[in-house]
C-alpha cells in the first residue's frame, strides 16, 4: 500500500518560496462510502503544482479547500512551489483576486503551446521538484519584481498591526492599500491578517501551546474568539485540525 509522505525546503531560485512534493496515500471512506481527503488551509499564498501531465494554479484561499476526487492524479504524487504572499502574481500574469478560491489549469494562464512543453519538462525529469523550480525561476527572471511593498504589508499584518496603522506605516490610506491588496494576495487587508493569524495560531498550537495562551500570543481577543475564527476559516474545530 503506498504510504503518504510530505516534504519541503526553501526555494534557492524565488526568495521566500517553498518547494514542496507530497505523495498521497489511497483516500480512506467514510461512512457512505466516499473518499475522505485533507483539507488545505487558508494561508495567505498561492501555488503553482505540477502532478503527472499537469501543470496548475491553486488561487488563494479564504476558507478550507478539499480537492475533489478527479484531482489527485493517477500516481498521488504532487510538487508545488508556495509563494510567499502578494508574489505569485507578477509570476503568473494573473490579479490574485481572479483566481480566489480557485484551482485553475495553467493553460489559462499561459499558451498552450509553452505549458504543454513545459509539464513534458517536469513529467521527464529525474527530480520534479528541482525542475519545476526551474520553470518558475525562468519565468521569474522575465517578469517585473514583486512591489517591495506587499512584503512590509504582510510582515506588519502578521506582526498583528491593524490595517489603519498598516496603510500609515506604508504612506498610503486604507482604501488605496485595499485596492492593491486585492490583485496581489486575492483579497483586501484584513482577511489577509485574520489568515495570517490563522497560521500563528495553528503553529502555536502545534508546538503544544495551551490554547488559552495560544489566543493571546497569535492576537485573539480571547479563546472563544480563537474558536470561532478556526470553525468559520476550517470548517472544524482546533482539536480536529490538531489531529
Amino acid at each position: 500500500m503506498r504510504r503518504a509522505s510530505y516534504a519541503e525546503r526553501p526555494s534557492a531560485a524565488l526568495p521566500g518560496a517553498v518547494v514542496w512534493t507530497k505523495t498521497a496515500a489511497p483516500a480512506a471512506r467514510g461512512a457512505a462510502g466516499t473518499p475522505v481527503v485533507s483539507a488545505v488551509l487558508p494561508d495567505g499564498c498561492m501555488d503553482l503544482l505540477w502532478t503527472e501531465g499537469r501543470l496548475f494554479v491553486a488561487g488563494p484561499d479564504t476558507h478550507a479547500y478539499r480537492p475533489g476526487t478527479g484531482e489527485t492524479g493517477e500516481s498521488g504524487r504532487h510538487v508545488g512551489i508556495r509563494f510567499a504572499p502578494g508574489t505569485a502574481p507578477a509570476l503568473l500574469g494573473a490579479p490574485a483576486h481572479e483566481l480566489r478560491d480557485q484551482r485553475v489549469e495553467l493553460t489559462d494562464l499561459w499558451r498552450a503551446a509553452e505549458v504543454r512543453r513545459l509539464t513534458a519538462r517536469v513529467d521527464a525529469a529525474d527530480d520534479p521538484m528541482a525542475a519545476l523550480e526551474a520553470v518558475a525561476g525562468e519565468r521569474a527572471a522575465d517578469r517585473p519584481p514583486p512591489d517591495p511593498l506587499l512584503a512590509e504589508v504582510v510582515r506588519s499584518l502578521n506582526a498583528g498591526r491593524g490595517v489603519a496603522e498598516t496603510a500609515d506605516a506604508a504612506g498610503i490610506g486604507a482604501r488605496q492599500l485595499h485596492r492593491r491588496a486585492l490583485p496581489a494576495f486575492g483579497y483586501g487587508p484584513k482577511t489577509l491578517a485574520r489568515v495570517l493569524r490563522l497560521q500563528r495560531a495553528l503553529a502555536l498550537a502545534r508546538s503544544g501551546l495551551p490554547y488559552a495562551d495560544t489566543a493571546a500570543a497569535a492576537g485573539y481577543a480571547d479563546q472563544a474568539h480563537l474558536a470561532r475564527d478556526v470553525k468559520e476559516l476550517t470548517g472544524m474545530r482546533l482539536s480536529e485540525l490538531l489531529r
